[in-house]
């Protein structure tokens, strides 16, 4: 019996994707870890592997084609001793409607020593083995025929516990009904929602604006230009992010001269390891460590209950051709400022060419953006939903400053921590920025 092959989803907010090249043609034979094709998330450019073993019948989907939904059958895979040219293609009918995957963009908030990078390679697993043996799960019709909005992985957890979903009400997007929303239900019971109300007047709210006309295109000499699967996701998070979260900006200015001379005497010693470090590598470190001694801002808002983290993972922004991704030093906390050193440049420099794995940008605790070298003198970042908060890094520069109570001339930098204000209050943030201010103005304090 043939094997319909499914678009899979590479990314948990992935939704759709670009089948960027095919690695194999019809007639060719396939194993299972064979790479089959190159499919552009809203990420990153991924290899898709062969799951069964036999021969391509029929491929469904040219490589080039944009806004593949999740669960579509790309290409027919004939099994052994089937014949792969009597293999016909699925008429429309025969197709499963493919179902939107979970956002699991934030942790696992059942385990608050888990960031939710440790979690992603099994589920993303159990979706591609889904996408590829049985079809897509149904969303399920209550007695009243209207559609009830549920992730896959949600509907799974409510049949486990025997919870009824017309009873639970969604905090997902336009009010669909997540897992976090069901892990907290009782059988036959909803979910706490004390905050759902909100959460879908709000996504009420901005459906509008989101379904409003694109604005006309002025008659002046343009170029333009389709946007990214990453444009379109960096688009919706962050309106989603300015939309749903309440951001409250605190602002320091920290001298650096002490971290700069710590710097040079480091690098000098670390020369023959080939490892330079730079004044951010040193801020990711210094950020890590304040988190761990303020504990109350290394968390995670969800409608009913507070995260909070064992361990600081720091998503680090890079810019990158397609747009900004932000992998993650896992531990930075725990971690020297050489190990920092190397895997930042390691992770930027693949993320730039669209290699990095999932769990290399999925989770993490915080994150840090750093526009210094652009000579960028203070800004305020967009929270990177579901983190609690982040830190915008300026330029140190020279300024007149009070140096052992005498005014005089030091190299000053201004940082502004964006926070969630559902989350963490204003004073706890105050203690985070000023924990990170000591750090950096006495670094030795961050290698003991």
């Amino acid at each position: 019996m043939s094997i319909e092959i499914k678009m899979p989803a590479l990314s948990p907010t992935m939704e759709e994707g670009t089948l960027a090249k095919w690695l194999v043609k019809e007639g060719d034979t396939v194993k299972s870890g064979d790479i089959m094709a190159e499919i552009e998330t809203d990420k990153a450019t991924m290899e898709f592997e062969a799951v069964d073993e036999g021969t391509i019948a029929k491929i469904l989907v040219a490589e080039g084609t944009d806004n593949v939904k999740v669960g579509a059958v790309i290409a027919i895979l004939a099994e052994e001793g089937e014949d792969a040219a009597a293999v016909q293609a699925p008429t429309k009918s025969e197709t499963p409607e493919p179902t939107d995957p979970e956002f699991k963009g934030r942790p696992d908030p059942t385990d608050p020593n888990k960031t939710g990078s440790e979690a992603k390679p099994a589920e993303r697993t159990l979706t591609q083995a889904e996408d590829h043996g049985r079809p897509a799960t149904q969303d399920a019709q209550p007695a009243s025929g209207g559609r009830i909005k549920a992730s896959p992985l949600a509907r799974r957890i409510a049949a486990d516990k025997g919870i009824d979903l017309n009873a639970v009400s969604g905090t997902g997007p336009n009010g669909r009904i997540v897992k976090a929303d069901v892990e907290g239900a009782k059988p036959g019971a909803a979910a706490p929602a004390a905050t759902a109300p909100a959460a879908t007047d709000t996504a009420a709210a901005a459906a509008p604006a989101a379904a409003a006309k694109p604005a006309a295109v002025p008659d002046i000499p343009h170029e333009a230009t389709k946007l990214s699967n990453m444009r379109k996701t960096i688009a919706r998070r962050l309106t989603e992010s300015k939309q749903t979260v309440p951001h409250i900006y605190l602002t320091v200015d920290v001298q650096l001269d002490a971290l700069l001379k710590l710097r040079t005497e480091l690098n000098a010693s670390l020369e023959s390891r080939g490892v330079k470090l730079s004044v951010n590598d040193m801020l990711v470190k210094a950020l890590a460590a304040a988190l761990i001694a303020v504990p109350k801002c290394n968390v995670m808002y969800t409608p009913d209950q507070l995260i909070s983290f064992k361990r600081a993972d720091i998503s680090v922004a890079v810019s990158t051709p397609a747009g900004l991704i932000t992998p993650i030093v896992v531990g930075a906390d725990t971690k020297s400022l050489s190990t920092i050193s190397t895997e930042v440049k390691d992770l930027a420099a693949r993320a730039r060419d669209n290699k990095l794995k999932p769990e290399e940008f999925q989770g993490g605790t915080a994150s840090i953006s750093n526009m210094g070298m652009f000579g960028i003198k203070q800004f305020e970042a967009v929270i990177n939903p579901p983190q609690g908060m982040i830190l915008a890094i300026g330029a140190g520069e020279k300024r007149p400053y009070i140096v052992d109570g005498q005014l005089g001339i030091a190299t000053v930098m201004s940082a502004t921590g964006s926070f969630d204000h559902r989350a963490i209050d204003g004073a706890d943030g105050a203690e985070l920025m000023k924990a990170f201010k000591e750090l950096v103005e006495r670094p030795l304090g961050m290698l003991a």
